[in-house]
């Protein structure tokens, strides 16, 4: 009698072990989600089975949970500009999505290694945060962006349209009086893909040949106004 008392006392053992163990899988059916946000991408569909990945690589997530409360742009620098970029940087973003805005923002992390190597470049990549609480509720995740970073700024200086200046830190300067381009060398300054300063070369006001690319562009040669929309760039004072 005693035997069979202890067999039923194993019995009931296991039965509570098998419950335990149908709590536990049946807790691991439910996803609590670690934190607030959009559910942006739900994998499979219910009653479905997750198949786990061969060793080590990782088990694609059930759901893909998007926290919009800290919004940033992450951008790819080229390692050489690197070094002189840092935390609470100036930026500018510019995005596809919303044309002829920039966006004020400031730098507020460089990764510490490099992370992309694409046709023998080396790229780290940078967050930029926006400024302006209204300009955040603009982004949406996956937005294309370009970001250009201030390293420098000048004040009420002379500039012109970088894409201007010929190799060499030249420009093709129209002279009215003969009606002629000419050759002209200049010392420049601080740039970016807009604007380049002009230190010496150039005053106030001087035409120069913005658009080089057009035939016959040359030194010597007979410019003729075509219209008032294309007449030489000036000379900026900012």
């Amino acid at each position: 009698r005693q035997a069979a008392c202890d067999a039923a006392r194993a019995d009931v053992t296991q039965a509570q072990a098998r419950v335990q163990a149908t709590k536990v899988e049946q807790d691991r059916t439910i996803l609590v989600a670690p934190f607030d946000g959009i559910v942006a991408d739900i994998v499979g569909e219910l009653g479905e089975y997750t198949t786990p990945s061969p060793p080590g690589v990782a088990t694609p997530p059930a759901i893909d949970l998007i926290d919009n409360s800290c919004m940033y742009i992450e951008a790819p620098m080229d390692e050489v500009d690197t070094p002189k970029i840092h935390a609470g940087q100036v930026a500018r973003v510019s995005l596809d999505a919303l044309p002829n805005q920039v966006l004020a923002g400031h730098v507020k992390r460089v990764a510490p290694y490099v992370v992309a190597v694409e046709k023998q470049a080396r790229t780290v990549d940078i967050e930029v945060s926006l400024d302006n609480a209204e300009d955040i509720k603009k982004l949406l995740v996956g937005y294309s962006a370009d970001v250009e970073v201030v390293l420098e700024s000048h004040s009420n200086v002379l500039r012109v349209p970088t894409s201007s200046v010929l190799e060499g830190n030249k420009v093709m300067l129209y002279q009215p009086a003969t009606q002629k381009l000419e050759e002209r060398a200049i010392q420049v300054g601080i740039t970016n893909w807009e604007f380049t300063e002009i230190i010496e070369g150039l005053k106030q006001g001087d035409q120069i040949v913005a658009s080089l690319e057009r035939e016959g562009v040359k030194a010597g040669a007979v410019v003729t106004a075509e219209s008032n929309n294309e007449k030489p760039s000036k000379a900026i004072g900012k």
